[in-house]
């Protein structure tokens, strides 16, 4: 018997032309850890949607969902509740008490259990997650992993037997987001709750796994074994977008057209890599940088000396930090939850004031900002509205961009009705209709596949070279190791360090890239997938052997 089991099901937004659902059939049994994976808006938040009563969406609906050969419909309110718990994507979308320990112990208190129980329970994910030191904190204090952790102890408090994620490391820093995921193995093996999780992050969860589903278009396209559905994307002749998502090792073996089964592990693929390419010291030698740093263009967007509390006696989010933008300049911010990035880029923006310091913003320059919250942008009910408010009702410019964003098959939906990744792609779209010069993004990459992001990047660097100034605040290590110009990481109130992507990433045992771990022992300053293969069969061509003479 199934766990959990979707049978042809199949459903429709209001107004859309297609299906977000396409007859969909899926099982999840006791104990499974199962991913589900595909390009952005292919119909995976609505698929895990449908198994929660409380978050079914609203539209037009055909087949079934059951929970132990029930259906879902018919399932009592406090054992769906219970039984079955479900982590968003936006951790504080879930949030609904002041304090941690009573978030922890609100779900419980809904299910009327006696007072020992409930303090039992708390106590004993407290010390599972390791909150002793924030347990009493108020939750507008958490950072943003602090808050998913808290989350996910939540619904572990109620004793599911169905765990399900929706991105739930989409606003997580990299360390903060392998902490998450090993913890939600940990529940998975130890516990022995199922696991149903959407992520784009695949090189954490696609070894972990027991079953990996693809999906796109709102149809199952691929189950099976992780190394079975890597050998399955990595061996067709065209490359589908989820193929970009997967794991570096994946990624960079297949390219080298490898016999032996895909390495999946960062750990693998250095194994593989040293029978491949056997370490001398030649070899480990240090490399130069792979680009050359361009020459500063003029500034742009200057922050001096920022300083910044939230409140009179509280403590300093921002000390000091200097911030500069050049014209032209693809600028990643990066650093942990809580290290004031997000602080910073509002100061920037103009929306918090510092007690000390000054913005500058270069004359005759227009600046936009794309807050964390995408949804905030939205005053409409269509997201073909949507654009026409930001083009001012310039229907032609609200169509090409439309068509530059993939969104003309969403223009009757309603913008609450997209995934995580077409909203992001809808507020993009608003700023750049406002033909700022000046873009400052939060976390824009939040939701999208690596397909997407890389023709978002593209669109990025396009704007750059036309002039535009971009910072980016980004947990997306990828993104920023491929893309940008510059990378700088913020910690506790302060900008530490600054410099192009290869000098930024390249010698970091964390903050790099896999591709960068997998192969640091052999090309150092490569940090992408691309940079590793080309090196490989760089180095593969001079070890074959000359053909013999005469």
């Amino acid at each position: 018997m199934a766990l959990l089991r979707f049978e042809h099901l199949s459903f429709s937004y209001p107004l859309a032309d297609t299906r977000a659902l396409d007859d969909v059939s899926l099982e999840i049994h006791k104990g499974e850890y199962v991913v589900l994976c595909g390009p952005s808006g292919c119909g995976k938040t609505t698929l895990l949607r449908h198994a929660k009563p409380g978050l079914l969406p609203v539209g037009a609906r055909a087949g079934e969902t059951f929970y132990k050969d029930a259906p879902l419909s018919q399932l009592p309110e406090l054992t769906a509740a219970a039984e079955i718990g479900f982590v968003q994507q936006n951790p504080d979308n879930q949030i609904v008490t002041d304090f941690v320990w009573h978030e922890l112990a609100f779900g419980l208190e809904n299910m009327a259990l006696p007072v020992p129980v409930i303090r039992r329970r708390v106590a004993e994910m407290a010390a599972f997650f390791g909150m002793e030191p924030w347990f009493r904190a108020k939750t507008t204090e958490l950072s943003g992993g602090q808050k998913q952790l808290m989350n996910l102890a939540s619904a572990l408090a109620m004793e599911p037997r169905l765990l399900i994620l929706d991105e739930p490391t989409s606003m997580l820093d990299p360390l903060a987001a392998r902490n998450l995921l090993a913890t939600v193995q940990r529940i998975n093996r130890e516990l022995g709750v199922a696991i149903l999780l959407t992520e784009h992050r695949l090189d954490e969860v696609f070894p972990a796994a027991d079953r990996v589903v693809t999906m796109d278009r709102g149809r199952i396209l691929s189950d099976g074994a992780p190394a079975e559905i890597a050998r399955q994307l990595s061996g067709s002749a065209e490359k589908s977008r989820i193929y970009f998502g997967l794991p570096a090792a994946v990624r960079i073996f297949s390219e080298l057209e490898q016999t032996d089964e895909l390495p999946l592990t960062v750990r693998d693929g250095r194994r593989r890599l040293e029978r491949l390419l056997p370490i001398t010291v030649e070899d480990s030698a240090p490399e130069t940088a792979k680009t050359e740093k361009e020459a500063k263009h003029p500034t742009i967007l200057e922050g001096k000396e920022l300083w910044f509390r939230y409140t009179e006696k509280g403590k300093d989010v921002l000390r000091g930090t200097d911030v500069t933008l050049h014209q032209g300049e693809l600028l990643c911010l990066l650093g942990g939850n809580g290290a004031g990035k997000t602080t910073l880029m509002q100061a920037l923006a103009g929306f918090r004031k510092p007690y000390r310091g000054k913005v500058r913003l270069a004359k005759g320059q227009r600046l936009c900002m794309l807050p964390q919250n995408a949804r905030s942008l939205f005053v409409a009910d269509t997201v073909e509205k949507e654009l026409l408010d930001s083009a001012e009702q310039d229907k032609a410019k609200a169509v090409q961009m439309a068509e530059r964003l993939e969104l003309t098959p969403l223009l009757a939906r309603h913008p609450y009705d997209l995934s995580g990744g077409e909203i992001q792609r809808l507020a993009v779209g608003k700023l750049l209709l406002r033909e700022a010069t000046v873009l400052l993004l939060d976390e824009p990459t939040k939701g999208l596949d690596a397909y997407a992001k890389a023709e978002l990047a593209q669109l990025l660097l396009a704007l750059c070279r036309e002039g535009a100034s971009i910072l980016v605040v980004t947990h997306d290590v990828e993104f920023a190791a491929r893309y940008a110009t510059g990378c700088a990481l913020m910690f506790d109130g302060l900008l530490l360090s600054e410099g192009e992507p290869h000098d930024f990433f390249a010698g970091n045992r964390f903050y790099t890239t896999d591709a960068n771990r997998i192969a640091a022992e052999h090309f150092p300053m490569d940090i992408t997938c691309e940079e590793v293969i080309a090196s490989c069969r760089s180095s593969l061509s001079a070890k074959e052997p000359e053909p013999p003479r005469g």
